[in-house]
């Protein structure tokens, strides 16, 4: 009865939505009955009558067939039956409609098993049990979902999603004027005003078929990927109070029951009322109809636009494509932007949202985002310039790929799907642009399809084929569902070998009878994903459980091959033998991801609430759920959970190569752990842990924890630091036991033995010796020293432990930083405020600082000088003795500088004698090894610890005269005049001016000041040395002359030298035993005789060096220095006449200078 149809564009001013329309000829003709006029049904209440056949019907045929199918199925159907399917058509479940208005929609609760499904049904296969559309007659919302999607209302902040904004909408009543004419829902919705808004109605219309919306129109022009408010808050408002809206059957079925008159009345009234947009179409319809050549003549019916859906039209939820392209491009052109990367992983959560919903649009909005993706201009940019990605855009794209797999897993899509995202995905994998799966490195990694990894690491790395990020998912493909054994395993809980075949091995089934499934673990694991991601929650445990039992078997079958190697592998102490291909780290995440579907199950929520991601998360809280199947009644899904979490952290697994994928093992590695810290460790826990703990230490290459590992193995620190915390207030000798033996970093150990030859078995190869750089061996190294540290935490005041765990931080831990910063962990913990220090951690503290001292001795460190510092510190907190042996051993630990400056002045310090209420023949030793300590480190280092020498010993007269002799048995070689100069300035302020006055003479040996260097800085020695000498008297001032001549060639320290000597009388100072004459010295006798003769020498040679270059802006200056030079010529008896011959010497000899010699004369004549 629908033949001849066509579709027409309805008028844009009509409002009317441009999807769910469809020619039609006449309505089925009416059956008997009234039917219910406006959807009326049974009041909701809790008692409520079973619904009828007819409702029953009516709820599966509008979910599943397109209305025109039931036309032309049944030449008539009786009105109240198209009113019953019409009512049941618009969607039920109000957790559909979040989901198309907020980035997030959780109901809590539904993922526990006795909510999964079988895996069948569409979109809204979950509706009957959501209670989203009310029942019986017409039925309103059921209590339930009101009290869900109530309660959603109040707990999180996301009040300024679209969807809590229309539920609030509704709430307030602002929806009214609800009209249902066939599949299209109009309204009208009012915004409330407020203080900067007046009060606005928007006109909402809503086209839905097989309960999907397929079209959305709003007047408040939203343009968004979400629904806006006012589509929410109608589609709710039809959701929760069908009763009153207003339903009727779609208008060409009213139209066929009019006659001429009442079609002509109703055509021109409805002209009238809208005459000035409708008016010029109605005359263009009505042309061509009265053209009997028209094109609209040609066909038969006419468009309804309430009559649903073509049995042709896609049946899928109304997406605004160009919103989602736009929004992608937006995030994407906004770069590493924290916020970005944050909504486009809400993007991809959408994503996973739809395909749980067994949504359509999930495959779609995939498809736009990877065309954002793909056509990114920084993809470009970053291939020419040869740099890497971001790593927050690194991780966006793994995301991508690892949907990408989950959509082509579907274990129910067709084969021209797949065949299509098969053809776009090698599309986007051959473009140049396409990023690698490893980043800028070759896949070392196994096709997804092989069981076992490749064992052949010798091909060079350009041979390798190409892996995109995309690669998985086109190797995914090929994988298919039909395996009898698989479908036998999804689909029954109680699958398993008869008894009587449960002898000798088997490929199916262990020996307990329980089905395995023997497939390339990642593979495996992404079937699991794939089933839980499609809404087959209860199809992918079935999978896990059998997963988990195969690496159950694995796990035995290889620690009965290390049995029979193990005296052979512990003689060699290292393997070659390592899974090439680590779980932990791998770009499909399959620990993760089955654990996520274990404990999903598990999971325990508070309220049945509807999250919409705004809010806080709250920690999750599992409880045991019994292993459907499981002959052990005691195995529950979280004690499984936690199994495959231990096993899979500690495989032994090789370091991949490349910065990437080194990181990624390291972050992929903490976010597991962080899972396995969200689990409140019950006594079922707590067993599981212990057994599995010990399988790892005793399973040798085949665990990261066993005896033996390859020399490049992934460490396992971080791992061990979670178990050694759980399983430590519950057995303390196996926290131990797993903490120490994961401590080791064989990768830094110098040597490495050969190897053994290795037994490949399940995924295990032999790997021979490489050497690649390891780029998070920083990050490792700071994992290892935090798990010391919790170990030296824990095993504070247990001296056994202590020791050994001080032992093997010694033997593992190859960097000076973190033992320091070890060390200084230990001391903080041992020396709380308000109680006594702990003085066996205050030992290991001190030994580590002791072991950082003879790492730090031979090579630079930057915090060397604070690490000195410190261990001085700890050795006093320690006590006496350690002092006394830090002293006595200083050699091994300081430099003599170091010891003298820092360690022996700290020691003696008054702050360290009260500190440790040392009585004094505690202080004399201290003081004694103080001394030694200080005249050993003159001798090694004159130059640097003399003076610090000689400042430590000054209370103790021998030691002051040992440290005095070194100076001057020094002085002659390896001590340089500033050296020399600060001792002597030293002597003179402690009372020995003689001694101070031989020092200084052999500094002026050591000096040399030319005639330019007038700003030199041992001027002030020079002088200060010069009144030394002539307040100690004319013999010494006799004696240091002629060194100051030897030693100074600058004319105007000379003078200077000299000016001060002529001042005053010598012998100032008094030193008993000499006479003072009191009388000035003459500069015509001896000594002084010769530096008068010097200066002047010094001012000639200095005047012809500055004349050999001189400027004429330096004339000025030049006249100045002469000047200065006449006052010393002037000191001389014929000082006069020197000057003058002088004068006259420069004038014949630099006569070319004319300005210059012009000056000169009316100066100096």
């Amino acid at each position: 009865m629908a033949e001849g149809r066509r579709e027409q564009p309805p008028h844009p001013l009509l409002s009317l939505p441009p999807a769910s329309k469809r020619p039609c000829l006449r309505p089925a003709p009416r059956g008997p009955g009234p039917g219910p006029g406006h959807g009326s049904g049974l009041p909701s209440s809790r008692y409520r009558s079973p619904e009828s056949l007819l409702d029953c019907a009516a709820k599966a045929v509008a979910e599943k067939w397109a209305f025109e199918r039931v036309e032309e199925r049944f030449e008539r159907i009786p009105e109240p039956v198209q009113r019953r399917i019409v009512y049941w058509s618009f969607p039920r479940n109000e957790k559909e409609i979040c989901m198309y208005s907020s980035f997030q929609c959780r109901v809590a609760g539904e993922e526990g098993p006795s909510a999964a499904t079988s895996g069948t049904g569409g979109a809204g296969s979950g509706a009957a049990t959501a209670g989203g559309g009310g029942g019986g007659g017409g039925g309103g919302s059921t209590a339930s979902t009101a009290a869900a999607v109530g309660a959603a209302g109040a707990v999180g902040t996301g009040d300024g999603l679209p969807f809590r904004r229309g539920i609030r909408l509704l709430e307030t009543g602002c929806v009214e004027n609800v009209l249902q004419v066939g599949f299209h829902l109009s309204g009208t919705v009012t915004e409330p005003a407020t203080s900067t808004d007046p009060e606005v109605t928007h006109k909402v219309a809503i086209s839905f078929d097989r309960c999907k919306i397929t079209s959305v129109t709003c007047g408040c022009g939203n343009r968004d990927i979400f629904y806006c408010a006012h589509v929410v808050a109608l589609s709710l408002y039809r959701i929760r109070k069908p009763e009153q809206v207003k339903l009727r059957l779609p208008i060409s079925e009213t139209l066929f029951q009019m006659n001429r008159d009442q079609l002509q009345k109703l055509v021109q009234y409805l002209i009238t009322a809208h005459h000035t947009e409708v008016l010029p179409t109605a005359q263009k319809l009505a042309d061509e109809i009265l053209s009997s050549n028209s094109e609209i003549n040609q066909v038969h019916g006419a468009p309804d636009p309430t009559a649903g859906a073509s049995i042709d039209d896609d049946n899928c939820w109304h997406l605004d494509e160009d919103q989602v392209r736009e929004q992608v491009k937006q995030f994407l052109s906004q770069g590493g932007y924290y916020g970005s990367g944050k909504q486009l992983n809400s993007m991809f959560a959408k994503v996973r949202e739809m395909l749980r919903m067994r949504d359509s649009n999930g495959a779609r909005m995939l498809t736009l985002i990877t065309e954002q993706f793909m056509a990114d201009p920084r993809l470009s940019l970053w291939r020419q310039q040869g740099t890497g990605m971001t790593d927050k855009c690194r991780q966006l794209w793994d995301e991508l790929g690892a949907l990408w797999v989950c959509v082509v897993l579907n274990p129910h899509c067709k084969s021209e799907e797949k065949s299509g995202w098969l053809k776009q995905l090698k599309k986007w994998g051959d473009m140049d642009v396409c990023p690698l799966e490893d980043g800028n490195y070759g896949s070392e990694l196994p096709n997804i399809t092989n069981a076992l990894p490749q064992s052949n690491l010798a091909q060079d790395s350009l041979s390798r084929p190409r892996r995109t990020v995309f690669t998985r998912a086109v190797e995914a493909c090929d994988l298919h569902w039909q395996d009898s054994h698989l479908q036998r395993i999804i689909s029954s809980d109680y699958y398993m070998s008869p008894s009587y075949q449960r002898e000798g091995e088997s490929l199916l089934f262990n020996p307990q009878g329980l089905p395995l499934w023997l497939d390339h673990v990642p593979t495996a694991c992404a079937r699991v994903d794939a089933l839980r991601s499609h809404g087959y929650s209860r199809e992918a445990l079935r999978l896990a459980v059998a997963i988990i039992n195969t690496l159950r078997l694995q796990q035995q079958r290889q620690m009965d091959i290390y049995k029979h190697q193990k005296k052979e592998l512990l003689q060699r102490g290292v393997t070659s033998t390592t899974n090439l291909e680590g779980w932990v780290g791998h770009p499909l995440d399959p620990i993760g991801c089955l654990f996520i579907t274990l404990t999903e199950t598990c999971r325990v929520d508070d309220d049945n609430t509807m999250d919409t991601g705004e809010g806080d998360p709250r920690p999750p809280v599992y409880h045991h759920v019994p292993v459907w199947g499981s002959p052990d009644g005691g195995e529950s899904y979280l004690t499984l959970a936690l199994e495959v979490a231990l096993m899979g952290m500690g495989q032994q697994r090789i370091m991949p190569e490349g910065l990437y994928a080194q990181d990624k093992v390291c972050r992929n590695e903490e976010q597991i752990v962080a899972k396995l810290q969200e689990l409140e460790l019950d006594d079922r826990l707590v067993e599981t842990l212990q057994k599995q703990a010990i399988q790892l230490l005793e399973a040798g290459p085949f665990s990261g924890l066993g005896e033996v590992i390859h020399r490049e193995s992934v460490p396992m620190h971080t791992f061990a630091k979670y178990l050694f915390s759980a399983l430590l207030p519950h057995d303390a000798d196996l926290a131990y036991k797993v903490a120490l033996r994961a401590m080791r970093l064989p990768v830094l150990e110098s040597s490495a033995s050969s190897g053994d030859v290795g037994h490949p078995h399940h995924g295990i190869s032999i790997v021979p010796s490489r050497y690649p750089r390891w780029f998070t061996l920083g990050h490792l190294e700071s994992q290892q020293c935090e798990l010391a540290s919790t170990m030296l935490t824990a095993a504070k005041g247990d001296m056994l432990r202590l020791r050994t765990v001080l032992e093997v931080i010694q033997k593992n831990i190859h960097s000076s930083s973190l033992i320091f910063k070890l060390a200084q962990d230990a001391f903080k913990i041992a020396t709380p405020a308000d109680n006594p220090p702990d003085i066996t951690l205050l030992n290991v503290a001190l030994e580590l600082g002791l072991q950082v001292m003879r790492m730090t001795l031979s090579t630079l460190n930057w915090r060397r000088r604070e690490m000195v510092r410190w261990l001085v510190t700890c050795a006093t907190e320690v006590g006496l003795r350690a002092l006394v042996s830090i002293l006595q051993s200083w050699y091994t630990l300081f430099t003599p500088t170091e010891a003298t400056s820092i360690v022996a002045a700290t020691v003696m310090s008054h702050n360290t004698i009260l500190r440790l209420s040392l009585d004094y023949p505690q202080r004399e030793e201290l003081a004694s090894c103080a001394r030694t300590l200080a005249l050993q480190c003159a001798m090694k280092d004159p130059q640097n610890c003399a003076l610090s020498a000689l400042t430590l010993c000054e209370k103790d007269h021998i030691a002051f005269e040992t440290a005095y002799q070194i100076v001057i048995d020094a002085a002659s070689t390896g001590m340089t005049y500033s050296q020399l100069f600060t001792i002597a300035r030293y002597m003179e302020h402690r009372g020995y001016p003689l001694r101070s006055f031989k020092l200084a003479s052999l500094a002026m040996t050591h000096l040399n000041l030319a005639y330019n260097q007038d700003t030199h800085p041992a001027i002030n020695d020079v002088l200060w040395a010069c009144a030394l000498s002539h307040s100690l008297g004319k013999n010494e001032l006799a004696a240091i002359i002629p060194l100051v001549v030897k030693s100074v060639h600058c004319a105007t320290v000379l003078s200077d030298i000299l000016r001060r000597c002529t001042m005053t009388a010598p012998g100032l100072a008094g030193i008993p035993g000499r006479r003072n004459s009191g009388k000035l010295m003459s500069t015509d006798k001896a000594p002084l005789r010769q530096l008068l003769d010097a200066t002047i020498s010094a001012y000639i040679n200095t005047t012809h060096s500055r004349l050999t270059h001189i400027s004429p802006r330096h004339y000025g200056e030049f006249i100045e220095f002469l000047s200065k030079a006449r006052e010393t010529f002037l000191l001389a008896q014929d000082g006069h006449i020197q000057f003058a011959q002088f004068i006259d010497n420069l004038k014949q000899i630099y006569k070319g200078k004319k300005k210059l010699m012009m000056l000169v004369r009316e100066r100096f004549g």
